[in-house]
């Protein structure tokens, strides 16, 4: 109830009273003077009327009072006045989905405070935003006020949370060029479905709603779209099906392609072709506004390079609405000459300050420059540090000075994640991570990762320094245990642990350098029945009578008669560069190495269109046990073909090349399988053992110093689904060979004669203590399959099945494969 106001003054003039003259009754808490003081006196310190009305309402607006009157008495001005009560607890009642502490902190009715109703309605509004904030637009909040002794009252919010109000569906009006399927993928915002639990995009936030709109716009922009217009984002709550209906109506108006890019300058000494070479907008091309914009970072950026530091480039776009193409002229002027006074940095209550600042390319005291301004704060949104970043100008001391403002809020980068998952060749797996990309507030990312399977073990710990002595030079270092325990794609168990630094360069935002030092042990251990024969020569074989009993007489590849041929075989043993290894004991590795990374692509981690080509070399010899050059390429270009499915070409290739004398490790090869040709097991294709083929078929995958492949895949949405179940369809067809074995084929060591009395093998001929017989053919292997790709809540899953067409004769073939995990 708000406060009451009576004034009684008409038998006596109002000029008569004077500020000594007013008397206040009914006060408990508040002093008498200060009730007072909100009386003012005018000239001979008389109050007139309007003084003693602007005294009343001075008092009604401080909120400590229920009730106000004022009357005259005997000459005397007498003020009464009933006190707000004191609040003496705030409480929640019906709150599970946010807890009191964050609540309490959001209310400004506060315990030991007094009582304001006006306060305490705003309070409930703020309160039902909060709920509205985090998708519950059905939320009702009732405050209560319960009358306790001595003027002092509870005040209870009853909150009816209700049901998370999600979108029940998303429309596009007026979009002919791209199907609404398509422009679900560039919004944030999604539509509700039974797997929403998992997730909160699905929540509507008007916010979100707005952003997409821009978002819209700039995927129209860049694909040529320069009229596109998103005109409204309407949004209706639909009672009956307790969601909110929304729709964005687009006009998208027609495509443009280049027709020519021209240069001008009004700076005498800048030659404008110069800049040519920066630009990324080529005559042709479809218009691209987001090619258009880096453009002008790079030219602006090589411009302040060359001692212009004022210069600014404005692109300008002369449309030919009859041929659908754009003009592009490129015109650099000699800018206003303004400078940055100060960067000032809101808020930031965990980050330092200087990791935020660190991605300016500018600083205070510098020509001011809006296309650097505009990349620090693409920069400072990419470190998904802050939920908002917005950089704005403000003016500064003189006409001359601007201020940048840096307005940002900070979210949470910590993770903790459980995940486990199955894999045809890896088994079950389950692993815990705990993270932290802004270690400290310093830009620091650190991670910890222990992982323990059916095949495979181990932990891992990284740690990065993106910014090494204040350079853009990313210092990551990795700390490493991995167990490959075998299973029935190899015979023999891994332990591997390492330590690699490397340092990462951004030599342009779509190539990257990252260097690198790999010093690792590996250590192969065998089961007993695998290796219980030291070599060939062994006299632990079966007699001849065994084997014919066994019904190998007969084998083309294996005399029976021939002791030197079977040896101990005939039980199983590991293949001798397997046993070779063993017999190496622990192995150091010690390499440098370098990647180079191009990378176009619309998306990360759903592509649609764009280039990605990873060129690898590491060469170990840099002190350790082996010498060699290994040297890879992987390239995959991704590009829309017809409506919404994507087409993706990939081809990879390597080498692995000996230097020294020293063979090359058998672990050291190329090892090929699902992930060069798919329709084959793990180490399923290429150079094999073949010393007991016969007797088991089966032999270990030896691996191979060349590779190539080559894939073409289709992958498409399911239309008949929702688009947020994120689940695609994919037909392929693969290519592939390796081959070129390189490794031990005796026990002798290479250069090394009759050192144990022995003949060397060589291939196709097994010699009197050794005999390494392999298959090493130079086939192409093919196949054709299909797969489901679910980018589900639970992690990305992937099924496969694939045909092989073309294989070799000891090829081993795995038609169905599945991968996948979950994390939560």
């Amino acid at each position: 109830m708000a406060a009451t106001v009576t004034s009684v003054l008409a038998s006596v003039p109002a000029a008569a009273q004077s500020a000594s003259s007013i008397v206040v009754e009914g006060n408990r808490r508040v002093e008498v003077e200060t009730i007072r003081s909100y009386f003012r006196a005018g000239p001979g310190g008389r109050l007139d009327q309007g003084r003693i009305d602007d005294g009343l309402k001075a008092l009604i607006e401080t909120g400590l009072f229920q009730d106000v009157r004022i009357n005259q008495a005997g000459g005397r001005l007498v003020v009464t006045v009933v006190e707000n009560p004191v609040i003496g607890r705030v409480a929640f009642e019906g709150n599970k989905k946010i807890k009191d502490e964050q609540l309490t902190a959001e209310v400004q009715s506060k315990a030991r405070g007094t009582l304001s109703r006006p306060l305490v309605q705003a309070d409930a509004l703020r309160i039902a935003e909060i709920y509205r904030r985090s998708g519950r637009y059905d939320v009702q909040v009732t405050p209560e006020i319960i009358e306790q002794p001595n003027n002092r009252v509870d005040l209870i919010f009853t909150i009816n949370e209700g049901s998370k109000t999600g979108v029940r569906s998303i429309e596009f009006v007026g979009n002919k060029a791209f199907s609404s399927y398509r422009l679900k993928d560039v919004i944030k915002t999604r539509e509700s479905n039974f797997l929403s639990f998992l997730a909160s995009g699905d929540l509507y936030d008007p916010d979100r709603v707005e952003a997409d709109r821009d978002l819209i716009r700039r995927f129209y922009l860049k694909n040529g779209y320069a009229d596109v217009q998103v005109v409204a984002a309407l949004t209706e709550y639909d009672p009956e099906k307790k969601g909110f209906l929304v729709t964005f109506k687009i006009e998208e108006g027609q495509q443009y392609r280049v027709s020519s890019v021209d240069f001008q300058t009004t700076i005498p000494t800048l030659e404008a072709n110069s800049l040519r070479g920066y630009s990324r907008v080529s005559v042709g091309s479809v218009y691209n506004a987001e090619a258009l914009e880096k453009s002008v970072e790079e030219m602006t950026i090589e411009a302040s390079r060359r001692g212009y530091s004022f210069a600014t480039v404005r692109p300008r776009g002369d449309r030919n609405f009859d041929n659908h193409t754009v003009s592009i002229v490129f015109s650099i002027e000699e800018g206003q000459r303004s400078y940055i006074e100060r960067i000032d940095v809101r808020g930031n209550t965990r980050t330092r300050d200087y990791v935020i600042r660190r991605e300016f390319d500018l600083s205070e005291g510098d020509a001011y420059n809006r296309a650097l301004v505009d990349r620090a704060e693409r920069r400072l949104k990419n470190l998904d540090f802050f939920k908002s970043v917005k950089i704005v100008t403000e003016p500064g001391s003189s006409s001359d000075r601007v201020v940048l403002i840096v307005d940002i809020e900070e979210k949470s980068t910590g993770d903790f994640s459980v995940s486990g998952g199955y894999s045809t060749s890896d088994g079950a797996l389950a692993e815990v991570s705990v993270s932290e990309r802004n270690l400290l507030g310093r830009g620091l990312f650190a991670k910890a990762t222990v992982g323990y399977g059916q095949y495979s073990r181990g932990y891992s710990l990284s740690f990065v320094e993106p910014y090494l002595l204040d350079y853009r030079v990313a210092l990551g270092l990795d700390l490493y245990q991995r167990q490959q325990l075998r299973n029935s794609y190899i015979s023999y168990t891994t332990k591997t642990l390492g330590f690699s630094p490397r340092l990462g360069f951004g030599l342009r935002e779509d190539l990257a350098l990252q260097v690198r030092y790999s010093i690792y042990q590996q250590e192969i251990t065998l089961p007993s029945n695998l290796n219980n024969c030291n070599n060939y020569g062994s006299d632990a074989f079966k007699t001849p009578a065994e084997l014919n009993r066994l019904g190998f007489g007969a084998s083309p590849e294996f005399d029976p008669n021939n002791a030197s041929t079977w040896g101990c075989l005939s039980d199983g043993e590991a293949s001798l560069p397997v046993r070779r290894e063993l017999s190496n004991g622990k192995t150091l590795t010690s390499a440098i190495g370098y990647t180079l990374t191009y990378n176009t692509l619309d998306n990360n981690k759903n592509p649609t269109d764009g280039f990605l080509v990873e060129l690898r070399q590491d060469y170990a010899g840099v002190g350790g046990d082996v010498t060699y050059l290994k040297s890879a390429i992987d390239a995959k270009y991704y590009t829309p073909v017809v409506s919404d499915i994507v087409g993706i070409v990939r081809g990879q290739a390597g080498t692995l090349t000996k230097i020294g004398s020293d063979d090359i490790r058998m672990l050291d090869h190329f090892k090929m399988g699902p992930n060069l040709v798919r329709g084959f097991a793990p180490n399923g294709i290429g150079p094999r053992d073949l010393s007991y083929y016969a007797l088991t078929n089966y032999g270990d995958a030896l691996g191979g110093t060349n590779y190539w492949g080559a894939s073409v895949e289709l992958q498409m949405p399911f239309w008949f689904l929702p688009k947020e179940v994120g689940i695609k369809g994919a037909i392929y067809a693969d290519a592939g060979s390796l081959w070129g074995y390189k490794g031990p084929t005796s026990w002798l060591a290479t250069g090394e004669v009759n050192g144990a009395g022995c003949t060397p093998a060589t291939k196709g001929s097994v010699g009197t203590c050794s005999g390494l017989q392999y298959d090493d053919s130079n086939l192409v292997r093919s196949s054709v399959g299909i797969g489901l790709i679910w980018a589900s809540p639970f992690g990305p899953l992937r099924f496969d099945y694939a045909v092989p067409i073309s294989k070799g004769q000891y090829d081993r073939v795995q038609e169905f494969r599945f991968g996948g995990g979950t994390s939560f």
